[in-house]
Formats: structure tokens, sequence, C-alpha cells
């Protein structure tokens, strides 16, 4: 008995068995398929910004009122996020620290402390966003009025938060297999929809704007793709997982890094490309208007069944969970990076949730909530995303891992098209 207690005490957890398996390949004792899932993690979880309960509304109102005309702003936006998300993810693997550290180190402290305020509401409006779609699918799954689907929902997010607490490979697993579910929910819905693949692929790579009501709605796409709480979050997950001890390992690891990006936003891509087809084969034709998720919940019943209308609220909630989850990791290491204080995770899970309670109660739309929510981001974007481009293009901090000409060049383009669509998002939202 007390050798069985022994060896289970001495097992190594899930964590540090991918760090020896990551050191091994580092120092080339380890090559393979399998050994490169051991660097799997940080993409993934970043992944899930990009399929978010935001992200549905926005597709589903792109299918169903155009059809596939909107395929290629998809394809646009997920490429400009790869690039980003990789420039993070550079960022805090060649420095060893994340954005929000850089920030506060390098810049007047009058600057950080206004990058602190705008990067936590940003973090707030996130949580927002995807904490009140994950409760409508709650709450439409369920039969429950909003209030007490959103207490399930955060009592579900909560305890998915203390896998943390294990290091970071059990919660980076969980996240997957949430984005699994998600994945396999739409091509479950695919398999229910008459999709037209010739014309998918036409749309997908040709550029078309049928009219002003589908340029608005490209705009929203691509103004609200990147994500500012992602930028933080997925530059200090490289920070937790393993050191690189000289550049032959950085350079190792970067492209380890770089794979996974391109592996984990494809994925997220194909997913939102899949939303866009779902919405157009069971919406365009005969319900052209749908513009929230509980009406397309509630016309998926007679139009493709029971199943498909479940499959597409397990999608959501999944959605809803596992971004809220990353929307709380994302804050947490916000504050910590700007200004170096920690609260307590219950402390901050309950700061990000009350304003969707305070919205619900004061009887707001959730839907009209959750868009008026991309909004705040759309402020609050041109933070990270300047500060990262300026970061990775200096010698002084990445030294030979700096930007090229050509990344520098790609990067400043796609931040002055995001940047400038955000600026069209805000501007409509205050009627101009």
């Amino acid at each position: 008995m007390n050798r069985i207690a022994v060896d289970t005490v001495a097992s190594p957890s899930l964590t540090e068995r991918s760090r020896t398996t990551m050191h091994a390949a580092l120092a080339g004792t380890r090559r393979g398929p399998r050994t490169m899932l051991a660097f799997a993690g940080p993409a993934i979880v970043a992944s899930v910004a990009y399929i978010d309960p935001g992200n549905f509304a926005t597709n589903i109102q792109a299918g169903a009122g155009y059809g596939y005309a909107l395929l290629w702003v998809v394809v646009l936006s997920n490429l400009i996020a790869m690039l980003f998300q990789s420039l993070s993810a550079k960022l805090g693997l060649v420095t060893g620290r994340n954005l929000a550290e850089l920030c506060r180190d390098s810049l007047p402290r009058r600057c950080v402390i206004a990058m602190w305020i705008i990067s936590e509401l940003s973090a707030m409006a996130t949580d927002l966003a995807e904490f009140m779609g994950g409760s409508i699918g709650v709450a439409l799954l369920c039969h429950l009025p909003m209030l007490p689907a959103m207490c399930i929902t955060a009592a579900v997010t909560y305890s998915l938060l203390q896998f943390e607490k294990r290091g970071f490979r059990p919660l980076e697993l969980t996240i997957a297999a949430l984005v699994g579910v998600i994945g396999l929910s739409y091509l479950a819905e695919l398999t229910m929809t008459q999709v037209s693949w010739n014309a998918v692929a036409s749309h997908a790579i040709t550029p078309s704007i049928p009219d002003g009501g589908a340029l608005t709605l490209a705009v929203g796409i691509v103004g609200a793709t990147v994500m500012p709480h992602v930028l933080f979050l997925h530059s200090g997950l490289m920070q937790t997982r393993v050191s690189a001890r000289n550049d032959r390992e950085r350079a190792t690891l970067l492209k380890f890094s770089n794979i996974e990006v391109v592996v984990a936003l494809g994925v997220a891509g194909l997913i939102n490309l899949a939303m866009v087809i779902m919405a157009s084969g069971a919406f365009h034709q005969g319900n052209p208007d749908i513009v929230s998720i509980e009406t397309a919940w509630r016309t998926l019943t007679p139009l493709l069944g029971s199943a498909a209308a479940g499959i597409f609220l397990a999608a959501l909630i999944a959605s809803g969970i596992s971004s809220s989850v990353v929307g709380t990791m994302a804050g947490q290491m916000i504050m910590q990076g700007f200004v170096g204080f920690h609260v307590p995770l219950w402390v901050r899970r309950l700061v990000t949730m009350a304003p969707a309670f305070v919205v619900v109660a004061c009887g707001v739309d959730p839907t009209r909530a959750l868009v008026s929510s991309q909004v705040v981001l759309s402020i609050a974007l041109p933070v990270p995303m300047i500060a990262l481009v300026w970061f990775t293009s200096r010698t002084a901090v990445m030294g030979r891992f700096r930007n090229r000409m050509i990344t520098n060049a790609a990067a400043l383009v796609c931040t002055v098209v995001v940047l400038c669509l955000n600026f069209v998002l805000i501007a409509q939202a205050f009627g101009g």
C-alpha cells in the first residue's frame, strides 16, 4: 500500500512530462510528429478568441444575408490573425516577457496607466460578449431565464479555471477539447446542409461586396478580427512553458510556434467558414434577415431538425465557456503585466462577470449587448497592435529575431487596414 502511494506521488504531472519532452526535442534526442505535439497549446488557447460568440453572430448574419459572398472576408481576417498571433508568440518566446510587461518597462508611467485602463476595459468587454454568448446557449438549451443560465455558466468557467493550478497542460487540453466540440459540431451541421462546394471555393478567393449592407458586415468581420486581450495573452503563454538556452533553441521553438499558429488558427478559420456556409445553406433562401443567435436557433429546428438546433447550441456553449476562460486568463495577465498587481482568481472572475449581470438585470437584449461590446474592443485595439509591431521590429528588444522588412511591411499594412475598419465601426456605432 505504501509503495503504491509513494509511486503515485512521485509520478510526474502532465506539465512536467511535457517539459521533459520539450527539453529532449530541443537537445535533439527526440524527433517526430508526436514530439511536436508537446509544443502545442498556446496557439490553441489563443484560437478560441476567433471562434467566440461574437463570431457566431457575425458569421450567421453574413451567411443568412449574403450567402457565400463574404467568405473571402473570413479568409482575409484569418490571415491577419495568423500574422499578429505569430508576432505575439515570438515576442514572448524571444524576450521571456509578455507584451504588458514590456510596455510597463519601456514606456512613460502615465502612458502605461492609460494603456492598462484601456486594456482592462477591453478584457471586460470581451468577457461580456463571451460570457453572454455561453449563457444564451445554456438558457436556450435548458429553457431557463438568462440570470440562472449565467450562474451556471459562471460556475462551469470558474471550475475550468482551477485546472491552471495543475500546470499549463491540463487547461490547454481542456480548451483543446472544447475547440474540438465546436469543430465537430459544425462538421455535423455541414452534413445536414446543402452546400455548393464549387461556389464556396470561388467566393473564398474572389472579393465581392454586393451592397452597402455587405460592406458594413465585411467591416464588422475584419474590424473585429484581432482581439486585444489575446495579443497580450499569447505572448504571456510562451513564458510559462520552456526556456530556450541559446539562439539555436529559440529558432527551434519559433519554428514549432509558427507551425502551431498556422494549424490552430487554420482550424479556427475553417470553423468560421463552416459557420457562414451553414447559415447560407439554412437561412439565405428563405430567412435572409436572421440577425440574432436566438432567432437562428429557433429557425434551425423547422428547417434542419431538432438535432441541428441542438448541435448549434452545443457549439455555442463550448465557444462561450472556453472563450470566457481565456478572457479571464488574459485579464489576469494584463493586470499583472502592467501594474504587477495580483488578485485572487475568483475576484477577477467576479469583476469581469459583473457587467454581464448588470446588463441582463437592466433588461438589455443579450445579443445587442454582445454586439455593443465589440465597439469597446475596437477602441482598445490600437494599444496592443501598435505596441506589438513596434517591439517586434526593434533590434534592442528582439536581437537577431527582429521582424524582417517584409514582415514589418505586412504588419504595418494589416494594422492600418484593421484600425481604419475599426474606426468605421466606431463611427457607425455613434451614427456616423
